[in-house]
């Protein structure tokens, strides 16, 4: 946490409040985040205007003047709210605070301090090392049936742990691909190259959740909160996620938990059998 789905709703409600906006000033009132931010990164980011806010995969790209670029990740307990005007006492975690000619203030809250910030030239990004390993979008054309078929040929990794590797396809987080596999009938421990004739069947599952979930602005299990301060609701939908022996929606089975690669994940016994399902013709 925060997932693609609640980066997305933070660039959607950030667009409207910083796009074409001047930084007059950039407050750092903590630059020891997950790593130190960059040298002199408030003074070289005032005066500066947006020009854009953009995602990929988990990361914020703000497109500012002089051909350079912010990247924000929220880590795991990040978020950035929107203030009419810039308070009189920040939070105790708001450890960087974005001052804007129009009144308002941006204030990026982090708990836990896992959350970074980079600044570089636009030219740079191709190369970045945050981005230059990542796989295709789930959400665009790309990620198709073909790709993924190609990609999971000779995975023997479980499909749940193939699905959040950043390589094969960006993020797909924990929580979104249990839910994805929930509606694609698929157990998560499968293994990847067992589930070839699935591709199509899955990537709709993939991108139903994902559209829901940002249209429901997110998950909020903790921290997180969109850009106007609200949680998420899409918490409230799930099918199988953080309900370990609650009775499933569809069958009424008990909710099952396992660990993959330290991670939770959740299933339905009945709706997701561990046995190898027949290939989609």
């Amino acid at each position: 946490m925060p997932e693609l789905p609640e980066v997305e709703t933070t660039r959607r409600g950030l667009v409207p409040v910083m796009t074409g906006a001047r930084l007059l000033r950039v407050e750092v009132r903590r630059s020891d985040l997950r790593f130190p931010l960059p040298l002199n990164f408030a003074q070289n980011l005032a005066g500066r205007r947006v020009l854009g806010l953009r995602r990929r995969a988990k990361y914020l790209l703000i497109d500012l003047d002089k051909a350079e670029v912010l990247l924000i990740h929220l880590g795991m307990s990040g978020s950035l709210r929107v203030l009419a005007e810039p308070p009189a006492r920040p939070l105790t975690h708001d450890h960087v605070l974005f001052h804007l000619d129009s009144g308002a203030c941006v204030a990026f809250h982090d708990p836990r301090r896992f959350g970074l910030m980079d600044l570089f030239s636009a030219a740079k990004e191709p190369r970045h090392k945050l981005l230059v390993h990542l796989g295709p979008e789930p959400l665009e054309r790309g990620f198709s049936p073909a790709y993924l078929a190609l990609k999971l040929a000779h995975k023997t990794a479980p499909i749940k742990t193939a699905l959040m590797d950043q390589r094969i396809v960006v993020g797909v987080g924990n929580i979104y691909a249990s839910e994805s596999l929930f509606l694609a009938g698929l157990h998560p421990a499968l293994p990847a190259s067992r589930v070839m004739g699935h591709e199509k069947t899955l990537i709709a599952a993939i991108k139903k959740i994902l559209r829901a979930a940002i249209i429901s602005g997110g998950s909020t299990l903790r921290d997180y909160t969109q850009a106007s301060g609200e949680t998420g609701y899409f918490q409230h939908r799930f099918n199988v996620y953080g309900r370990l022996g609650e009775p499933c929606f569809h069958c009424g089975s008990m909710i099952q938990k396992i660990t993959q690669a330290g991670r939770a994940s959740f299933f339905c016994p009945a709706c997701q059998p561990r046995k190898i399902p027949a290939k989609k013709s």
